[in-house]
C-alpha cells in the first residue's frame, strides 16, 4: 500500500517552515528515508509542500540545528550520523554488506600486484603457493570514503582482470577463479589510531581513531583463500550481531 505523506495546514499559527520540519523530523523517526538517509532535494520539496526555496531552507536549517540532518556539498541532505552496518553473524563480503542497505558503494582500486607470502601469514595459508594476490581497495560511499580494505588472496585471482577485481567484491573473484564458494570466515575487531597513510586516504587526521577488523575467508577444503585487514572510520559505521540463548 501507497504511503500518504502529510500536508501543510495553511491556515496553522504555526509557521510553514516549522511545519515541514515537524513533518520531516517525524518521517526520519518512522525510518521513511532508510536506508540511505537521504531526504529529497530542495526542489522536490518545494514542489512536494508548494512554498519558496526559503521557506524549504528555514525548515532544513532548522533539522540541521537540532542535529537531525546534515548537508553534504554536492550531494543533498541526510540523517545526521547516519550507522552504516554490518552484520557478523551472516557470510557477507564488506562491499556487499553495503549494497544491501540499498546503498551504492564504490570500490577504488590503490594496489594489486603479486607478492610472496609475508612470513606472518604462512601459517595461514597452507596451499603449495609461495605468492599470493595484494589488493588494496578504498571503499566509498556517497563520495565519501569510509574504509581502506587491504586483502591477500590465492595467487591464482591475478588471472581475473584489475578493472573486475577494481568493481567487483573479493569473494566472488574468488568463486570465478576456484568455482568454489567461502563457507566460513574468522573475524576480529580492534581499534588504533590513523597513520599519515590511513589517515590521507581517509580523510581524515592522524591520530583519529579508527576500527580495524581482520578477516581470514576458507573454501569447502579449508583452504584460505582471503586474508584481509580492513581500515574503517567508525563516526558512521557499526558491526552488529544477533545473539540467542542456547538452549540445552
Amino acid at each position: 500500500m501507497k504511503h500518504i505523506l502529510p500536508t501543510l495546514i495553511r491556515d496553522n499559527p504555526t509557521s510553514l517552515y516549522l511545519q515541514i520540519a515537524s513533518l520531516l523530523r517525524e518521517e526520519i523517526s518512522s525510518g521513511l528515508y532508510e536506508p540511505s538517509g537521504k531526504l529529497p532535494s530542495e526542489s522536490e520539496l518545494r514542489t512536494r509542500f508548494g512554498v519558496s526555496r526559503i521557506t524549504v531552507r528555514l525548515a532544513l536549517d532548522q533539522l540541521v540545528e537540532e542535529k537531525i540532518v546534515e548537508r553534504k556539498q554536492g550531494k543533498g541532505t541526510y540523517v545526521f550520523n547516519k550507522q552504516l552496518s554490518h552484520g557478523l553473524d551472516t557470510l557477507r563480503s564488506f562491499h556487499e554488506s553495503l549494497l544491501i542497505q540499498g546503498l551504492q558503494p564504490e570500490m577504488r582500486l590503490i594496489g594489486h600486484q603479486l607478492v610472496d607470502i609475508p612470513e606472518a601469514l604462512k601459517a595461514v595459508f597452507t596451499n603449495d603457493s609461495k605468492q599470493t594476490l595484494l589488493v588494496e581497495r578504498l571503499h566509498l560511499v556517497d563520495g565519501q570514503p569510509i574504509a581502506v580494505g587491504k586483502s591477500y588472496l590465492l595467487a591464482e585471482v591475478a588471472s581475473v582482470s584489475r578493472d573486475k577485481i577494481e568493481h567487483q567484491p573479493s569473494y566472488l573473484a574468488i568463486e570465478s577463479v576456484t568455482g568454489q564458494k567461502v563457507v566460513r570466515a574468522d573475524l576480529s575487531i580492534t581499534a588504533q589510531l590513523a597513520d599519515e597513510k590511513y589517515a590521507s586516504l581517509l580523510q581524515i587526521k592522524p591520530g583519529m581513531p579508527l576500527l580495524i577488523m581482520k578477516r581470514s575467508s576458507y573454501l569447502a577444503d579449508n583452504i584460505c583463500c582471503d586474508h584481509s585487514l580492513f581500515h574503517i572510520r567508525p563516526e558512521h559505521y557499526e558491526f552488529v550481531v544477533s545473539s540467542y540463548f542456547k538452549l540445552n
